[in-house]
């Protein structure tokens, strides 16, 4: 597996021998050594940075989403590979909503939490190898069972796997790719400002982590 680090920015102004049987258990060891190796990276080094941000361009009592960003994701591999995508959020229960597509943005000098974040996919936006068009397949079954594939965009989430066909309307998961690129759109968004103590700077400080996972 690979992974690559994405980061958002900004600041808020046993054995056992004798003459008798012992119970036993048995242990299994499975796993898979494959050639294949992919590549993935970000566009700006996964780097996104809203710069300073004035209270006065917030929302008192309600959250302000900001301007969308996006970034270039680009997987090279050695040779064609299944696989598909998985986040870990490197700022795990931050966020001001509690899902799996959502990351958090850690916290103000309080401890009240800032915000979220999400990235999102859009086959649209997508180019695979030679494929005319791609369609996005999830699971939620660490790839036991796959979603319908569609074409519409979807969040990359934490507890789901995404991966991408050449076929629609298929659940039989993802095909073997060996070149992608996607430009995917992060959405941020910031808590009201009457849930945030910001009688100083505000840190935006998003980090996630985006896996290669070779099915």
């Amino acid at each position: 597996m690979k992974r690559i680090p994405l980061t958002l920015t900004a600041t808020l102004l046993t054995s056992t021998t004798g003459a008798l049987a012992v119970p036993a258990a048995d242990l299994t060891v499975n796993g898979l050594i494959t050639p294949v190796a992919c590549t993935p990276t970000f566009s700006n080094n996964g780097v996104v940075d809203y710069g300073p941000i004035s209270r006065q361009e917030l929302n008192v009592d309600k959250r302000t989403q900001l301007r969308d960003e996006s970034l270039d994701l680009n997987i090279s591999c050695t040779a064609p590979a299944r696989f598909a995508l998985l986040m870990h959020d490197n700022r795990d229960g931050s966020a001001i909503t509690d899902s799996h597509i959502f990351y958090g943005l850690k916290y103000d000098r309080s401890g009240n939490r800032i915000g979220l974040y999400s990235l999102n996919f859009d086959p649209a936006s997508t180019r695979v190898d030679a494929l005319p068009q791609v369609y996005r397949t999830d699971s939620t079954t660490g790839g036991l069972a796959w979603s319908t594939s569609r074409s519409d965009p979807i969040s990359i989430g934490a507890k789901s796997y995404l991966g991408f066909t050449d076929a629609a309307g298929s659940s039989a998961g993802p095909v073997a790719i060996q070149n992608l690129s996607s430009r995917v759109r992060i959405v941020t968004v910031i808590a009201p400002t009457s849930t945030l103590d910001l009688s100083n700077d505000a840190t935006l400080d998003g980090s996630a982590t985006l896996e290669v996972i070779y099915l």
